[in-house]
């Protein structure tokens, strides 16, 4: 792309789309993090190691998440106030949101054992890097503290996106912590797979730092700092999140591989997703005893049993039902929390995620 960040400024930026913009940002963080930072001249391998894991876990994803900072934080503010410097500063805070995410897939894949991410192998599954992609998960949280530290240091939110990525990066580690003891490894039981344990995991996991986060980011950046207008954001928010994560699990199901970049593997993985928990509130006891014997296994029989016993269920129906429910839903949120707050900011998530198919 000829036109790149150079020196820290943006040229010809009115030219870039923020996707452009976001792209070109990623090269310069690459830089900054892994050939500035060398110091010392004894940590060379280990910057190039985070400069391999920078560069395959980062980039690949649908970048919502750090292209909503941006995205959010135009609606915020007028455009005599989005100085290069501010939009620079967005797309940086932008790239947190993205490797946080990366922070969490990359470990996420490791406890989960899975096999592919984004079309390619989980990191840990590369060539030569094994458990060690554990540290890697770390460098990349780091990476955050580094970026927010240089960048915002100086600016009257700093203090405030410390706080947000720190709680945001507490409350999804909760999540990930009440997703693995409601299925620990080998062991399937069907009655702690509930509504409300479901929907507390999907808060918690998903959609605080997938939807509140980057959007909360971007208020603060905005000026806007009150407990309020920050709760009446949050309640939109986290209804988005849960049918996001919704939408993932039925995607895990019935999304096509090479579309979603990802083989599904919740069935095997013994997860409580959507479509086992709402199976279970519809099912005869006696497909719910054929799924406590399929349920959690890995052979391909059982796999087949379990997604014949949704389609028996009339799962896709019952999810599409639910998608129009929750945007009815999501309209009559937005009316009424989001009345000092520009809709369009929400609205815009919702174009996003609504009837995707990856």
């Amino acid at each position: 792309m000829a036109d790149r960040i150079c020196n820290g400024t943006l040229s010809n930026k009115a030219l870039l789309s923020d996707p452009q913009l976001f792209e070109a940002q990623f090269e310069e963080l690459l830089t900054e993090l892994t050939e500035r930072d060398l110091a010392d001249p004894a940590v060379a391998d280990a910057l190039g190691r985070l400069r391999q894991v920078l560069e395959y876990n980062a980039p690949g994803g649908k970048r919502n998440r750090g292209l909503s900072v941006i995205g959010s934080l135009r609606e915020l503010l007028p455009p005599a106030e989005l100085t290069q410097d501010v939009v620079q500063r967005a797309l940086v805070i932008g790239w947190c949101t993205e490797l946080l995410q990366a922070f969490f897939l990359v470990a996420d894949d490791i406890m989960d054992a899975s096999v592919t991410r984004r079309g390619r192998p989980c990191w840990y599954k590369t060539d030569g890097i094994g458990l060690d992609a554990i540290n890697d998960a770390f460098l990349l949280e780091s990476t955050i503290y580094r970026l927010l530290r240089r960048h915002c240091r100086d600016q009257k939110y700093y203090v405030h996106l410390l706080e947000l990525f720190n709680e945001t990066a507490y409350q999804t580690e909760l999540g990930q912590t009440l997703d693995l003891i409601t299925a620990p490894p080998g062991r399937v039981d069907l009655n702690r797979f509930t509504m409300e344990r479901y929907k507390a995991i999907v808060k918690y996991k998903t959609a605080f730092y997938s939807f509140y986060l980057p959007v909360a980011a971007a208020m603060y950046m905005a000026g806007i700092s009150s407990d309020e207008e920050h709760n009446n954001a949050k309640h939109i928010l986290l209804e988005m999140g849960e049918f996001f994560q919704i939408q993932d699990d039925y995607l895990d199901c019935y999304g096509d591989p090479a579309v979603t970049g990802k083989i599904g593997t919740d069935i095997q993985d013994n997860k409580c997703s959507w479509l086992v928990v709402t199976a279970l509130e519809v099912m005869t006891p006696e497909q719910r005893a054929e799924l406590e014997v399929c349920y959690g296994r890995k052979d391909e029989a059982s796999v087949g049993k379990v997604k014949a016993l949704y389609d028996a269920l009339q799962m896709p129906t019952l999810y599409q039902n639910y998608e129009e429910e929750s945007y009815r839903r999501l309209q009559k949120l937005i009316a009424h929390h989001a009345q000092n707050l520009p809709h369009a900011v929400f609205l815009s998530f919702a174009k996003k995620i609504y009837k995707r198919n990856k």
